[in-house]
């Protein structure tokens, strides 16, 4: 899924779209033994107002449109397809349409023994149809032509006893600490995942999207040991792996304007292909050309190859998780940063024999901790 297919289903997740439906909701709370202490699957149609709202209001957050980084694009193994393996099981689930006890069941325990989690959480799982409108070549919708993309969307919701603090107690007039002992479900998932993706605005039962709330540390035992699939970087790791290719093939010949240039270059090619469906990336002979390109020497950019497949093997890297949306410049007490609209602004010299790094200002006026100064 890329991010304008992730955004057409996370807009039409509300029953006033008139495309989509909530029908029934699974609802697990799993101790912190790991011990599945409760379930119960709910009908949305007959549900009050007010708990479908937080039933769509947490599972909305896992449709994370940061497509690549907190919401990653997973494929099946084919060793998933076995009977009793994850991708079997989810498939039966969402044909069972939630409505098989056993399935929802053995489900929820296959995320109690297979998760590695701290504490209490709970599992929401929602079972859902979206009418895909299909249009014509006149670019008018089709009639009798829509699909129907049945899914489920799971949201994993820490527990935990809230924070405590001071309360009015009105009964004893007076200020008094508060004891909160009610195990609290946050509306914050911290992991999720959708099944079957939509791509090319229809169902592939063969990905799943995974969520995290956190994307630089993404949940690895929910990628690999209850969905079954075979991590991948985070985007956190392909920026690191990509900056140690950067610096070993570079070398010394890695100043302010190479950084910059590589980074416009990336930037180039994530929006020239904006709206592939398929992720844009960067492998070694699209860094060489980007490196060719900005004039750094044929030796150091036939270095790419061998490097790359020392740091990353044979998986090139997501090219948006590449690019920097500021420019940071750090040194022992320093720390300057720059917009990217603001990057031919900034260079470095050497001025009566010192290293420094110039600023060049159109106004002479700036601001110092807020108050107006003036350079002459």
């Amino acid at each position: 899924m890329n991010k304008k297919e992730t955004a057409e289903i996370k807009k039409n997740f509300s029953d006033k779209s008139g495309f989509f439906i909530m029908e029934r909701v699974l609802t697990g709370f799993i101790d912190a033994e790991k011990n599945l202490r409760y379930h119960h699957v709910n009908s949305c149609l007959t549900m009050p107002v007010e708990e479908h709202d937080v039933y769509d209001e947490t599972l909305k957050k896992v449709l994370n449109t940061n497509v690549g980084k907190s919401f990653v694009e997973y494929e099946f193994p084919n060793e998933a397809y076995e009977e009793g393996k994850p991708q079997e099981m989810l498939y039966t689930l969402l044909r069972s349409e939630l409505k098989d006890e056993v399935l929802c069941e053995n489900f929820l325990n296959h995320i109690a023994n297979n998760i590695a989690y701290t504490g209490p959480f709970a599992v929401i799982t929602a079972y859902c149809t979206y009418t895909i409108r299909k249009k014509d070549k006149n670019d008018e919708y089709a009639e009798g032509e829509d699909e129907i993309y049945n899914y489920l969307l799971t949201a994993i919701c820490p527990v935990n006893t809230g924070s405590d603090g001071f309360v009015f107690d009105s009964f004893n007039n007076e200020i008094m600490k508060k004891m909160n002992t009610e195990l609290i479900i946050s509306k914050a998932p911290s992991d999720g995942f959708l099944y079957p993706v939509f791509s090319n605005r229809s169902s592939d039962i063969n990905h799943v999207m995974y969520y995290a709330k956190s994307a630089s540390k993404p949940n690895i035992s929910v990628i690999e040991d209850v969905l079954g699939c075979t991590f991948v970087m985070s985007a956190e790791n392909e920026k690191a792996n990509f900056q140690s290719i950067l610096k070993n093939v570079v070398g010394d010949d890695l100043d302010y304007m190479v950084i910059k240039t590589v980074n416009e270059k990336i930037q180039e090619v994530v929006e020239e292909n904006k709206e592939e469906t398929d992720k844009t990336v960067i492998d070694d002979l699209r860094l060489k050309d980007i490196l060719t390109d900005i004039g750094v020497p044929q030796e150091r950019v036939e270095m790419v190859a061998p490097v790359f497949e020392k740091v990353c093997g044979n998986t090139p890297l997501t090219a948006s998780n590449l690019v920097e949306n500021k420019t940071v410049l750090a040194a022992p007490g320093i720390t300057v940063n720059i917009k990217p609209s603001a990057a031919d602004k900034v260079r470095t010299s050497v001025v009566d024999g010192r290293r420094c790094l110039l600023i060049d200002i159109d106004d002479p006026t700036i601001e110092i901790n807020g108050l107006p100064v003036t350079l002459s």
